[in-house]
């Protein structure tokens, strides 16, 4: 599961997409135009970006642009309806990392999603870091205080939700969906027992109070930056 941040300002086509790479488990964040895009972009972290070029507000290659200059390292790759040689060439040289063309195949924009993902961890800014935590999702490590933490992997990938999207309350049946999207039979006791296994590697105490993981009565759970 990746997390995507894809700035389109046709919403029909931004649903369109987000429909299709939801079901490929992807988690999806939608700008719907350039300042929100660069604003999400400075502030969250993501796997991928997919970014139109042409957007209200801001364009999507001057957001590109900006977020280079700043050192950003996320992929992204550019949408478009410029064709030409001259225009590809001034959308990789700001810094995009790939580039498709409108109209173009869902097939084969997860197609080029996958190919970004498959690079280097080093390219990819995705190491998270919370408290005394740090997950690196390529290497599939977790570590407390310069130590390892060893996980099981629906618990790791439980942590790494988690850690994407910090002081965020999610409900039982969200994250059921965001985490075991792909076993449809998984129950509320087996998220709560995964919680309990977190907090037992992950808490510096029994006091359930100042869990890293936080649950709110009769809303949700989350965890606490």
């Amino acid at each position: 599961m990746a997390r995507i941040l894809l700035v389109e300002d046709d919403r029909d086509q931004a649903t369109t997409i987000d429909e299709w790479l939801t079901a490929e488990h992807h988690n999806v964040v939608i700008a719907y135009d350039g300042e929100e895009g660069a604003y999400r972009i400075d502030n969250d972290v993501f796997d991928v970006i997919v970014l139109d070029w042409d957007l209200p507000k801001m364009t999507g290659i001057d957001i590109l642009k900006r977020y280079r200059v700043k050192k950003g390292s996320t992929p992204v790759i550019m949408l478009t309806g410029k064709g030409t040689i001259a225009d590809r060439e001034s959308g990789l040289d700001g810094g995009a990392d790939d580039y498709l063309t409108k109209p173009f195949s869902l097939r084969e924009l997860s197609a080029r999603i996958r190919a970004l993902l498959r690079r280097p961890g080093e390219v990819k800014s995705n190491v998270l870091t919370a408290r005394n935590l740090i997950l690196d999702p390529v290497k599939h490590s977790v570590t407390k205080n310069g130590e390892e933490v060893m996980l099981l992997p629906r618990d790791f990938a439980l942590l790494e939700f988690f850690m994407r999207n910090l002081d965020v309350v999610f409900s039982t049946d969200a994250l059921i969906q965001r985490v075991w999207e792909d076993d449809s039979d998984v129950t509320s006791d087996a998220l709560r027992t995964a919680i309990k296994r977190l907090r037992k590697k992950l808490d510096d105490g029994d006091d359930e109070s100042k869990s890293v993981i936080e649950n709110i009565p009769r809303v949700g759970y989350r965890m606490r930056a």
